[in-house]
């Protein structure tokens, strides 16, 4: 899964040279993510997630490498961005999208320090020097309040993003995913598949020792383990949310 899923050119900012950039008042609508069945996920947002989506691994039972939910059960199809662009009614919005149209350029370092220092972009669609966008610097060059938002996000976004690196490598490490395939079959459409993911095996998970399993306690990774589980049982809500856009697109 690429990180950029939803930037068409970002463009590092900087102070200097981008000190009367602004950017457009951005819609409170998800028209960008439209085509997206999945997204990254932290660890901190599995609980509110697993409420509406089925948690998965991206990549197989070795390599996985990110937490995503599913949005939809056909490729470039989300079942959660209404007709009139909105986010479907009391789902919960990730992280993923909500920092948009800001993201963090791809960066070496690791850690709080990287959190706290690196470099912004801002996706160029967006992008105006018009006098009613709104200001990322102000005169003086200083951060104007859209952009010390979008920082104070992003980091917060960033240290999440490395706790979750920390528990995918506990789910290598304890050898507990396995590939995985849902087959999707609607009358009078062909069958496809949903392949590239992985989700934990709950017969292997049911066969650790007793030291494994405390510390994926001690971690906090049982309890992600546990919620990933339960989301699992969302399938069911993709498909029904699936039948009941197709049927209003038959009338």
């Amino acid at each position: 899964m690429k990180q950029l899923l939803i930037y068409e050119q970002p463009l590092a900012l900087n102070r200097l040279t981008h000190r009367h950039l602004r950017i457009k008042p951005v819609p409170t609508n998800y028209a960008f993510a439209r085509g997206l069945n999945s997204v990254p996920l932290t660890t901190t947002e599995f609980a509110p997630a697993a409420r509406n989506y089925p948690i998965v691994f991206t990549g197989d039972a070795d390599k996985a490498s990110m937490p995503a939910v599913l949005l939809g059960l056909l490729r470039d199809d989300n079942l959660f961005v209404e007709d009139d662009s909105q986010w479907a009614a009391q789902a919960y919005v990730p992280a993923f999208l909500r920092r948009y149209p800001f993201v963090v350029a791809n960066q070496e370092t690791t850690g709080e320090a990287a959190a706290a220092a690196f470099t912004v972009c801002v996706d160029m669609p967006v992008v105006t020097q018009s006098d009613d966008g709104i200001k990322l610097f102000e005169d003086s060059g200083e951060n104007a309040p859209a952009l010390e938002h979008a920082l104070g996000f992003l980091a917060e976004y960033q240290r999440a993003a490395e706790r979750t690196q920390a528990f995918m490598q506990q789910l290598r490490d304890s050898k507990l995913l396995v590939t995985k395939t849902i087959r999707v079959e609607r009358a009078g459409t062909e069958p496809h598949t949903l392949n590239g993911f992985s989700i934990v095996d709950e017969e292997k998970l049911q066969k650790l020792g007793g030291k494994a399993l405390e510390k994926l306690s001690r971690t906090g990774a049982l309890g992600l383990i546990y919620a990933h589980l339960m989301s699992l049982g969302n399938v069911s809500l993709l498909s029904a949310r699936f039948d009941t856009r197709s049927a209003a697109l038959k009338h």
